[in-house]
């Protein structure tokens, strides 16, 4: 019963998880078998380390259409007998080695998680992770990243609506490349990842099967970097205008209503897609990989079975329907072959023409070992946790000098570099695209629109991941607040570093609760998601990451809001807050503290009643009409908001409001549940109307007008100056 260490490293499977898959079988599996399994119970498909945790996130909403984690995305019931279909995903690993295609097939991956439901994919967003663009490499990787998802996008004609990016040394060398995708689709044409049905077949349709991609869910994706492994062959590569075709034509089977079932081929390729299928669908199954169409010559089955090679669909269809699906592959120009079928027991059989090459009970592959680490607290937190006034002294510059030094931050200057590089307004249905807080997209033949988000906080995360978790859900959902829209769910992906380790287990179990005690407080479910942990180079751990995806409602997609200033005149109101007073320990984790002050540290908090509250009166505020302008207060504090609102609008603001105390934590805290708004002098006494009548705290700052942002005798800079720098910053740095 003895292997070779050197194959079980292969497949990141363990001596005891091989044992225990003897002990089940009652056998040794033979070398495709054991591929097999190596996919199946490896962390990113099996989640052997997360399980147990996620069971804990509220999954309950009226409005749900498939339990989570059942199907491919997570789907919500929108009215008007319409569905959004929503899921996030990490493509990390790949894209260090090969970020150009690392990202765009990451992109391609989660638009099929979306078609396969039977809804048409309508917008992209991201959530990326770099090292600091000072490096030569941190920029390649980002430069990489970026080009693969503008091609690839661009290329399917589905636009990139919005985002998040920021900067930290813990990514360096180990990028995080979450793609999100949002799918609309019919309420009663919703499709199943289900095999069932015996004597029903299985049709491969699309790109042919090679070599690249092996071992990318068992191997890349599921254990630590390690230098001396040469990567490269494990990394997909892409093919844009294949996956068009296949969207097209996978929709139109759809729509003919001429599926059982229908899955995608991500991790772990053909072992993953008719394997969960087959479970899904209470049903067994046999493949022939001798019908596979393949790239290269001499491919093994265990290669077949387990190439990650992309724009690959599985068709579960009744023979009655054979002709008519082929036949529209066909008119797509695309190659479809039947591979198998469905069969009446609970096993899957992969045969060879006539040798049978696999053998296996579909409830064991499907069932890994579920583990829970003993967490502590990591020894960092130690000292990291507490700030003390007398560590952090006022700087010596003007609060305009620390402004701009803000402003030309990686992670808080305009990323329109990056975006312009997208397609924001193909399918002409963005009516807010990215550089906002929430993206807008109208649905046609209705009066409604939806709003997307994504957001996190990785530096809250690693000071307080409790607390972090919580604030990375409020952040994205105050986000589609300013917007205007009511949020209805959230999809998460989850970045984390090595899960054995307890300090990092503490990191992942504390921001799980975390995102759950929030949702809880907001009454959203999460519906969806992705793990991605070992995302560690050379030993050292990336800040916990926990991406949060946010769906928002409409009803009325005319009322709504940005970010800019609007009018001379307009009154720009602070809710969430009384007053400019800030105590030291708004600063913990603050973007001044580090770029400043060269200091992580401190307790972020939050209080989500009150975040509940100001969300709400926001959203009320906007869709009555009373609210003209909203913008979170996050990253960079009170000042930065204020900055960028007016360099949206393009227009200046005074603030006369008196600031007692320290006026960098009161200007640069980054204290939660906070929104900047401006309304009409016509509507202030409605806005205090609703905020007497929802209890929340306000203070008015001052009247938009002018070409200065003026804060008392503290700030006064020019709006151009502070376009300048926030708009170029981070393509000086991408040419330096």
């Amino acid at each position: 019963m003895q292997i070779p260490r050197e194959i079980l490293d292969e497949i990141a499977l363990s001596e005891e998880e091989y044992l225990e898959i003897v002990r089940r079988l009652d056998r040794e599996p033979n070398h495709v078998e054991l591929g097999m399994f190596g996919a199946l119970w490896s962390e990113h498909c099996g989640y052997k380390h997360s399980k147990l945790l996620l069971r804990n996130l509220p999954v309950e909403s009226s409005r749900l259409m498939v339990n989570p984690g059942e199907e491919n995305a997570g789907v919500v019931d929108i009215g008007d007998g319409l569905a959004i279909a929503m899921k996030i995903e990490s493509h990390n690993h790949p894209s260090a080695v090969e970020p150009f295609q690392g990202a765009a097939t990451g992109v391609g991956g989660i638009v099929r998680d979306i078609f396969a439901m039977g809804a048409r994919p309508i917008a992209l967003l991201n959530s990326l992770r770099f090292g600091p663009l000072e490096d030569v490499h941190n920029r390649h990787l980002f430069n990489g990243v970026v080009g693969g998802i503008s091609w690839y996008g661009n290329c399917i004609g589905v636009p990139d609506v919005g985002g998040e990016v920021a900067f930290s040394d813990c990514y360096s060398g180990n990028p995080l490349v979450n793609a999100m995708c949002v799918g609309l689709l019919r309420s009663g044409d919703l499709v199943r990842a289900r095999a069932s049905g015996e004597g029903n077949i299985l049709i491969l349709v699309g790109s042919t099967t090679g070599r690249d991609g092996i071992h990318g869910a068992s191997g890349l994706a599921s254990r630590t970097f390690e230098e001396e492994r040469e990567m490269r062959p494990t990394v997909q590569v892409g093919n844009a205008f294949m996956e068009k075709s296949l969207i097209e034509a996978c929709l139109q089977i759809a729509a003919a209503d001429l599926l059982v079932g229908m899955q995608d081929l991500g991790a772990a390729g053909m072992t993953s897609s008719v394997v969960e299928a087959a479970e899904k669908g209470g049903s067994g199954v046999v493949i022939d990989v001798s019908k596979v169409p393949t790239r290269e010559q001499g491919m093994t089955p265990y290669e077949i079975m387990l190439s990650e090679s992309q724009e690959r669909m599985l068709l579960i269809v009744t023979p009655q329907n054979e002709k008519a699906v082929m036949d529209i592959c066909t008119d797509w120009d695309l190659e479809a072959v039947v591979i198998g079928q469905v069969t009446d027991g609970d096993t899957i059989t992969v045969m060879d023409g006539t040798n049978v090459e696999a053998y296996l009970p579909i409830n064991i592959l499907t069932d890994p070992p579920l583990y829970r680490t003993q967490s502590t607290i990591p020894d960092y937190m130690n000292t990291t946790r507490f700030l003390k006034e007398s560590e952090v002294q006022l700087p010596t510059e003007s609060p305009s000098s620390v402004l701009l030094r803000l402003l030309s931050s990686d992670n808080i200057a305009s990323k329109e570099w990056i975006y312009r590089q997208y397609d924001h307004q193909v399918q002409t249905n963005t009516m807010q695209g990215p550089g906002g807080d929430a993206a807008v997209l109208r649905l046609k033949g209705t009066s409604k629109a939806i709003a997307l988000a994504t957001d996190t906080n990785g530096r809250y995360c690693y000071l307080d991941p409790l607390s972090g978790g919580a604030i990375s859900v409020a952040e994205a959902c105050r986000n589609l607040a300013c917007v205007g829209a009511e949020p209805l769910a959230i999809t998460d992906c989850l970045n984390f570093g090595n899960p054995e380790r307890p300090d990092v287990y503490y990191q992942l179990e504390s921001c799980v609760s975390g995102i759950s005690d929030a949702c809880k407080a907001f009454g959203i479910p999460v519906i969806s998601g992705n793990v991605s942990l070992y995302n560690e180079t050379r030993g050292t751990a990336i800040w916990p990451t926990p991406s949060i995806g946010a769906l928002g409602l409409l009803e009325d997609a005319k009322l709504t809001t940005n970010t800019a200033f609007k009018d001379a005149g307009d009154i720009v109101i602070l809710i969430g807050s009384n007053s400019l007073e800030s105590g030291i320990e708004s600063l913990s984790g603050s973007e001044y503290l580090e770029v400043i002050h060269n200091t992580i540290k401190g307790s972020p908090s939050i209080d989500l009643a009150l975040e509940t509250i100001v969300q709400d009166t926001c959203i009320k505020g906007i869709q009555a009409g009373i609210i003209k302008s909203a913008h979170d207060c996050s990253d960079g504090g009170l000042a930065v908001a204020l900055a960028e609102s007016c360099i949206a609008g393009n227009i200046g603001l005074v603030c006369d409001q008196g600031i007692k105390g320290r006026w960098d934590t009161a200007l640069f805290g980054e204290t939660q549940s906070r929104i900047v708004l401006s309304v009409s002098p016509d509507e202030i006494a409605s806005f205090q109307e609703l905020a007497l009548s929802t209890g929340t705290p306000y203070v008015v700052l001052g009247i938009v007008g002018g070409e200065r942002l003026i804060v008392n005798s503290l700030l006064n800079t020019n709006i151009a100056e502070l376009s300048y720098v926030w708009q170029n910053a981070i393509a000086v740095h991408i040419n330096s």
